[in-house]
């Protein structure tokens, strides 16, 4: 079972990742401009924009975002927020790993018995949010 799950899991990777698309910005990301949180601006806040494609005929249960935060500040969570048709459609936050790294998984198409229940399908917009700091800084 874990064998399939796993298989499951790539194989809706390299469809989010590689599914082609018409749109020539499905790959494009956005970065904006970081944004001061912190009184003495040493964290910011960074915000990146891509875009998700679910196609209608998927078959897999799970998709997820995952990257990586370069000089993540400490105790702060990835925002992860996904919108169809600018509307919100799902929010969540995940931990940041130690080595910068993060994972959020999520359930795009729910079967029980005979009923199927696609959860997400289409075109996307997912903002990912970072919390870092502005200079290089080392734990102590």
């Amino acid at each position: 079972m874990k064998y399939v799950i796993s298989l499951g899991l790539v194989a809706l990777t390299a469809l989010l990742v590689m599914f082609p698309n018409p749109t020539p910005s499905v790959s494009e990301e956005f970065n904006l401009d970081p944004k001061p949180i912190a009184d003495d601006q040493s964290i910011v806040l960074e915000k990146k924009t891509i875009l998700m494609h679910i196609p209608i005929d998927n078959k897999l249960p799970w998709a997820f975002v995952e990257g990586k935060v370069v000089n993540p500040a400490e105790g702060y969570p990835v925002i992860i927020q996904i919108y169809k048709d600018g509307k919100p459609v799902h929010f969540a936050q995940t931990d940041v790993n130690e080595d910068g790294s993060y994972e959020y998984r999520f359930r795009v198409r729910n079967v029980d018995g005979d009923q199927v229940i696609n959860i997400f399908q289409g075109d996307y917009t997912v903002k990912i949010f970072k919390t870092v700091y502005a200079m290089p800084h080392t734990s102590i």
